[in-house]
């Protein structure tokens, strides 16, 4: 069963930047639901109880349950606009959820056992290409994290998505490729030295290079 989030709501009447500004100085966020085939329902939100749970690094992958009027409507949330400035919550918006839904998500990943992969245990430098993952989930089973295991990462490989164990009936939002999602590259030292061997490995050539086109002297 999905994780769900209880927030109190308030049906609002006015619409607008007044009534908008009005609401928030009364401490309340305005907000939308749209979706699952229904009218829109402009609501609003008590500021404290929001700023809560957007604290959660999994807001935006967790199912809401939104009690208006007594009446609880499953949403998940789309959108948070913030004010420039002090990051306050101005407006948000949620997408209502039906029973037996599949719906995209955005899920954090999770990078488990670094303390023995292999590569980094040499000195390796994990490069995090995505700290999430746009999924494509059963609504009543959003996975919380999505965990990568670097048990058997060594220098020089790259983990992509196809690599990862996804949560039954879960797959990616993107699939006309097999991206990746982080590498394990050598570290700064090793890149270095291999540079300079490179180096002068390529000036030796050069070398060998000039001394064959050298013409022959020849005694008179």
């Amino acid at each position: 069963m999905a994780e769900l989030t209880s927030l109190t709501a308030e049906p609002r009447a006015g619409a607008g930047k007044g009534a908008s500004r009005a609401l928030r100085r009364a401490g309340r966020v305005p907000a939308v639901i749209y979706g699952d085939k229904s009218p829109q329902e402009m609501i609003s939100l008590e500021a404290r109880e929001l700023r809560r749970v957007l604290q959660s690094a999994r807001f935006f992958s967790t199912l809401c349950s939104l009690q208006v009027n007594g009446e609880a409507v499953r949403v998940l949330p789309r959108e948070v606009q913030l004010h420039p400035v002090t990051d306050e919550p101005l407006h948000v918006d949620f997408v209502r959820v039906g029973r037996g839904a599949t719906i995209a998500v955005t899920v954090p990943v999770v990078f488990a056992h670094e303390d023995v992969s292999r590569g980094l245990k040499r000195g390796g430098v994990l490069n995090i290409v995505r700290r999430e993952l746009e999924l494509m989930c059963p609504a009543d089973a959003i996975p919380g994290e999505i965990v990568v295991d670097l048990s058997d990462a060594d220098i020089g490989d790259s983990l992509h998505i196809s690599q990862v164990s996804l949560p039954e009936g879960v797959r990616p939002a993107i699939t006309d490729r097999d991206f990746t999602i982080a590498t394990i590259s050598a570290p700064t030292v090793i890149r270095e030295e291999e540079e300079v061997e490179a180096v002068e490995e390529a000036e030796e050539e050069a070398a060998r290079e000039r001394e064959g086109a050298e013409p022959e002297q020849t005694e008179e």
